[in-house]
């Protein structure tokens, strides 16, 4: 659990401004909730739930509802409540339902049932990370754009337990699942969760992605090894700071290219690692992170600190 942070006075604030704003006009309706936070999920600023939306609300008109937004070039944001980068290193970024918004905020538009998650980071080591794990159980609930995908469930036939927890996990957050054997893929017309040791994962092209590091797949870990036994873990500067061996595990998410569209992996070292990822699967032990590796049953947010 996060230690919370003087800033996180205002999250009150946020939650009363939201819940009264957005009432007036439009056809759109349903929850939407918002998160602020900085240095990767790290430090929480302000959180918040708006009952309804305007048909026309989009991300940067949400946030100017509760706060005090200046904007640079293309209306990108520089500050939130005067919250602004440290350098030239550090920017806002946004994610709808656990999606880097491929459009400004001003041109993405807010659906029902989203969450629009703002962090402010360092993009060093990676300048854009196309997909996080923190606005779990989305996108599956509520999809991108406003268009709920099917979720395919990729298991490799030597994880049968850890498949299993996932897919319970799943079907406790009201997202209807069906299973194929690792290998099957997804297609650009359903959202893909693979599960297997990273050894099972090799080929996979989510993978190979996290192969080739944080400026590729956005997530601050890669496994080593002949048979990925081996869970190196970096700080946001893209260091290896920390390893894992047996029992390790992480769940991550990364954007093929091809697809536009995010898979996730639950995987590990080997199958008492792909376990404890899939055990972790939940709202309350990802919220808020990029990525989460485990050790046993310790969450290691990612990058790590």
């Amino acid at each position: 659990m996060h230690r919370r942070p003087p800033a996180l006075l205002a999250s009150a604030a946020l939650a009363v401004a939201l819940a009264g704003c957005g009432l007036a006009g439009g056809s759109g309706s349903g929850a939407v909730s918002v998160d602020i936070t900085r240095d990767f999920g790290s430090a929480p600023i302000a959180s918040g739930v708006q009952r309804r939306v305007p048909g026309d609300e989009t991300v940067i008109g949400l946030l100017r509802r509760s706060f005090k937004v200046s904007t640079g070039h293309r209306e990108s944001v520089r500050s939130i409540d005067g919250r602004a980068a440290a350098s030239r290193r550090y920017g806002w970024f946004f994610y709808v339902n656990g999606i880097l918004a491929p459009k400004r905020p001003a041109k993405t538009a807010v659906n029902a049932g989203d969450h629009v998650w703002w962090d402010l980071h360092d993009w060093t080591a990676a300048h854009q990370i196309p997909a996080v794990v923190g606005s779990y159980p989305e996108p599956f609930t509520s999809g991108i754009g406003g268009r709920r995908f099917p979720t395919v469930l990729d298991c490799a036939g030597s994880t049968h337990r850890a498949c299993n927890m996932v897919g319970t996990a799943l079907h406790r957050a009201g997202v209807k699942v069906s299973y194929q054997a690792l290998g099957g893929g997804s297609g650009s017309d359903s959202l893909a969760v693979v599960v297997g040791t990273w050894r099972n994962l090799r080929g996979v092209i989510a993978a190979d992605l996290i192969d080739a590091g944080p400026s590729t797949s956005g997530v601050f870990a890669q496994f080593v090894g002949s048979g990925g036994q081996v869970l190196e873990l970096d700080n946001a500067q893209g260091s290896v700071v920390r390893t894992l061996r047996a029992g390790g595990g992480l769940i991550a998410a990364t954007e093929q290219p091809s697809l536009n569209q995010p898979t996730w992996l639950v995987t590990g070292t080997d199958a008492a690692g792909v376990d404890a990822a899939a055990a972790a699967l939940t709202p309350a032990r990802l919220r808020n992170h990029f990525a989460l590796a485990v050790d046993g049953s310790r969450d290691l947010p990612l990058p790590l600190r």
